[in-house]
């Protein structure tokens, strides 16, 4: 399978998450005055595609820049269940895509392709996003995953406002990786996943390059 880039692209359009900024591009250095071209880059750290850290929501957990390599290169499956405005993962969603591909083995990245990631331009992206029911969060517990992804800005529904799932996965040290794209061009149900944050010294999270091969 030829790589495929699952990120979104960071640009000043890019939607942000209410009450965060959205990423700005501020010119530095021009080659016609100083030889070459250069400029700062003010953003989110969970900005675009990203991952989130345990440290996000735990105040002891795992930071970004202290999580292993060999957790961010890994074998990951995709559950492709398609879900519109405030669309619940349930159990039994899970639990059908276990019973037509076989158990979820531990140690693995899950992704859940939900197609929202086609809604960008909306109003309600953020708002009415699809996510993970707390029975499914229970669920993949179970199964001891190192990392959940969505092609969702959250893992949790956009009006769970406690961001619930969010808490259950990261107090169990499970890697959270949201807003991916491009789900729809993966043609198999298990791929490779590589997923590169920067090493940003005690984040709560960062920007990913995600790809699949």
């Amino acid at each position: 399978m030829e790589p495929i880039d699952l990120t979104l692209e960071i640009s000043n359009k890019l939607p942000s998450f209410p009450g965060s900024p959205r990423p700005q591009f501020i010119s530095w250095a021009e080659k016609k005055l100083d030889g070459y071209n250069l400029e700062l880059i003010f953003l989110s750290s969970h900005s675009g595609t990203h991952l989130d850290a345990p440290y996000h929501f735990v105040e002891k957990g795992l930071k970004i820049d202290k999580i292993p390599l060999g957790r961010l290169i890994t074998d990951a499956f995709l559950c492709n269940i398609r879900k519109g405005p405030d669309g619940q993962i349930t159990k039994n969603d899970i639990v059908g895509f276990e019973r037509r591909n076989g158990k979820i083995p531990p140690n693995s990245a899950i992704i859940f392709g939900t197609d929202w990631s086609s809604n960008t331009s909306r109003k309600d992206y953020f708002t009415k996003n699809p996510g993970l029911s707390t029975d499914a969060a229970r669920y993949l517990l179970g199964k001891k995953p190192s990392l959940v992804g969505i092609d969702s800005p959250s893992i949790d529904l956009g009006r769970d406002s406690k961001f619930s799932v969010h808490h259950m996965l990261l107090k169990d040290g499970i890697l959270i990786l949201e807003n991916l794209c491009n789900l729809d061009k993966i043609k198999r149900t298990s791929f490779r996943l590589i997923v590169l944050p920067l090493k940003l010294k005690g984040a709560t999270g960062s920007p990913v390059r995600a790809v699949a091969i």
